[in-house]
């Protein structure tokens, strides 16, 4: 997903695996983070001779001008793209020798951050488990394993591990499971493994009754797949030269991937293709999904061998989505009725309609729901007897339950007035009960159970926070700062109560700011080792993202993109001037596109922070965007528009943070990257800091941090992350003075 696709956060709650499918694969696919393809130059290495603490490594300036609309650009770091060039890797590898020589001092620190985050993990643990097919499912960790192990028990009460990720990474320095999904018979499992952080996974079949792997294996899958309800044939996504998702596999078990079939190419590169099934497990799906359009292809679950049929024709700027109840289909979508047939109206914050499964084209969809000015219609679950309606109001996510016998509508109350929620495992159709996530800056992440008809909730597990954790020594408030052109900007923020200092508090403060995603208040255990230190902790809930509704999305894109960053550093002056933090007390923290975020406003603004935190930042803007043989270019033009056009040019290349960088005093800056990464690819960190080397002045200190193995999310595995956050912290918290 070039998404610079969520806030690379752990504190972010993760999306539910079997929720019902409508684009929750759209909207992980329009947040791939920007690639860059291979593009040969000559020359000789880095100047890395003595790179130590005290003169760290200077890329050597190769002559490279890029001109476009008559403008030149000078790219003097542009050959770091060749990563078999070994000059680039000497670069990356001396790089990492001065972060681990400039932060040496701080290995203690970083040790002590680890033990005390372990900590308040607690290592045996079990998820809730969810029914589905007569069978209760869950996963479980155990002490000393980075990875989780997938299990079920039947009516006997008896465990059986399905799989175990920690066995499947032995022998490798990463591991992640793309897939995990049963056949409809639940008798066997389709799983995929990604060992290099390159999001391209192999997939492998196992037989869940004697944990026996099957000899299929296929090779060059993405993140979809779903199953005939012939427990036999799967469909799955590949990849194209540049990383997109655009064609659909039939493979049959059994065979061997040389006899899999072609159901599907989506040829317009602006496209992702995903594959899916819905929960009433009668219908395959295929989504077709642009930026801001969309469209989707329908099969008989019953029926895996034969045609799919458009849904409803794709029109440019409409979008919906698709959840099957009984004798219709339930359609989310942007799109209004017009009198000229060109479909050019938008409900900007969506709304319901119905079609008939016979008659799906938009002309025959009923309104179920019209569209509502301050409410966000998000998606739909449908069961026997109720529909689910996820929406966005005043800021906050909320549930909006519909009886479908009755016509009764109520909206699930939360207990707190900052918060998070979102839907969980509820694979079942044949239900009243839905299960949610919950959790804020306070309360730990929890499960709920739901009983839609009495409307009572039952708290199935709050994830336990070890050591004694108190949640009244901590308060959390949500504030309000003014943009320069009026506009209320939320903020969130938490902190210790019982700290007691002078003058204003140390500050971390975050934020996202990109393709309608949501950055929402949830609890993160790791995060109190800067509370208790007494850092507190603030997320901006900046223009570009999506918590207040989709005009917030629209007006922090395209031509109104630098929103996002005013937007920023309005919270940032607004924190400084309420007395919250000072400017020699604030750290900001952003990943992916909130990588873009950093680079912005340290460009804009570099006296307003103390120190930043950039990991595996979209900081090539202008360049990445003119590539169409990276991942995701052409989709993310109806993202940041398209530089080939000289008005999006002129503004892109205005706040680039890449072609911005300038003479002036820099605040101490860390950068992360991955050498695997496929949506930011690792030159474009790379590139940034070796021309900060040169321009920025001051005592500001520059930091890069590349894993040589891994992508976009860093190491694999819990322990693994552990150690990246501390480590994160660590560097904050010494620009902090806050180490001993």
């Amino acid at each position: 997903m070039r998404y610079k696709a969520a806030p690379l956060e752990s504190d972010m709650p993760a999306l539910d695996p079997v929720s019902s499918f409508s684009f929750v694969l759209l909207a992980s696919v329009l947040s791939l983070s920007a690639c860059v393809g291979r593009h040969s130059q000559g020359g000789s290495g880095p100047d890395t001779e003595g790179a130590t603490l005290q003169t760290p490594p200077v890329a050597e300036q190769r002559a490279h001008v890029h001109v476009e609309h008559g403008v030149e650009r000078e790219d003097p770091y542009y050959w770091l793209r060749e990563k078999e060039d070994p000059d680039v890797i000497a670069y990356v590898e001396a790089e990492n020798a001065y972060l681990r020589d400039a932060t040496a001092h701080l290995e203690d620190e970083r040790k002590a951050l680890f033990d005390e985050m372990l900590a308040r993990i607690q290592e045996n643990d079990e998820s809730v488990p969810y029914l589905h097919g007569g069978w209760q499912y869950y996963s479980r960790t155990e002490e000393g394993k980075p990875y989780r192990i997938y299990c079920r028990k039947g009516a006997d009460g008896v465990e059986q591990v399905l799989v175990d990720v920690n066995a499947l990474a032995e022998g490798h320095e990463y591991m992640a499971l793309g897939h995990f999904k049963m056949s409809p018979d639940h008798n066997l499992i389709a799983y995929g493994t990604d060992t290099d952080g390159s999001e391209i996974y192999t997939l492998r079949f196992r037989d869940a009754r004697t944990g026996e792997t099957l000899s299929d294996e296929v090779k060059g899958a993405y993140y979809s797949l779903a199953w005939g309800n012939d427990n036999k044939t799967v469909f799955y996504t590949k990849l194209d030269e540049a990383h997109r998702p655009w064609q659909v596999w039939r493979h049959e078990i059994g065979t061997d991937q040389a006899e899999d079939a072609l159901v599907f190419q989506e040829d317009d590169d602006r496209y992702f293709v995903g594959v899916g099934k819905t929960r009433s497990e009668q219908f395959l799906l295929i989504s077709l999904g642009s930026a801001i359009t969309s469209e989707y292809l329908v099969l008989d679950a019953d029926n895996p061998t034969g045609d799919f049929r458009v849904f409803s024709p794709r029109h440019q700027g409409m979008e919906y989505s698709l959840t099957h109840h009984g004798d219709r289909f339930y359609v989310v979508t942007n799109d209004s009725d017009d009198t000229d047939g060109k479909h050019d109206k938008r409900a900007i914050n969506f709304k319901l309609m119905s079609a008939p499964l016979d008659a799906t084209d938009r002309s025959q969809w009923a309104e179920v729901i019209g569209h509502r000015e301050e409410v966000l219609i998000k998606d739909v679950d449908a069961f026997t007897d109720h529909l689910v309606i996820h929406e966005r109001e005043g800021g906050f996510p909320q549930l909006r339950v519909r009886q479908l016998s009755t016509g009764e509508e109520h909206v699930v109350s939360m207990p707190e007035p900052v918060y998070t929620l979102s839907g969980s495992s509820n694979p079942e159709f044949d239900t009243s009960t839905f299960r949610f996530g919950y959790g804020s800056l306070v309360t730990p992440n929890s499960v709920f159970d739901y009983d839609l008809n009495t409307r009572e909730r039952t708290l199935m597990k709050e994830s336990p926070v070890l050591g004694g954790y108190d949640r009244t020594l901590y308060a959390s408030e949500r504030v309000v700062a003014i943009a320069d052109d009026g506009t209320e900007v939320p903020i969130s923020i938490v902190y210790k109560k019982d700290i007691d200092k002078e003058g204003p508090r140390a500050l971390w403060l975050t934020g996202y700011g990109s393709y309608g995603m949501s950055y929402d208040p949830s609890f993160s255990s790791t995060r109190l080792s800067l509370l208790d230190r007494g850092v507190s902790f603030a997320i901006a809930h900046i223009r570009g993202g999506g918590e207040m509704g989709r005009r917030w999305k629209e007006d922090g894109k395209f031509l109104n993109k630098t929103n996002t960053f005013t937007d920023f550093i309005d919270c940032a002056e607004h924190l400084v001037d309420a007395g919250y933090t000072a400017s020699d007390r604030l750290v900001i923290q952003g990943g992916s596109a909130g990588g873009l975020l950093m680079g912005a406003v340290l460009n804009m603004r570099p006296d307003l922070f103390l120190a930043a935190i950039a990991r595996v930042p979209f900081v090539d803007v202008v360049t990445t965007m003119l590539d169409e043989s990276i991942p995701l270019t052409a989709i993310e033009w109806e993202e940041w528009g398209n530089p080939k056009d000289k008005t999006y040019f002129d503004y892109m290349l205005a706040y680039s943070p890449y072609d911005n960088v300038k003479a002036q005093d820099y605040p101490h800056l860390l950068v992360t990257s991955g050498l695997n990464d496929p949506r930011v690819q690792y030159w474009e960190p790379t590139k940034w800091v070796a021309r900060l080397r040169t321009q920025a002045t001051g005592s500001g200190q520059i930091l890069l941090k590349t894993d040589m193995g891994a992508g976009h999310g860093g190491k694999s595995g819990r322990y693994g992350r552990l150690e990246e956050q501390a480590f994160l912290f660590a560097f904050a918290l010494d620009k902090l003075g806050l180490v001993e």
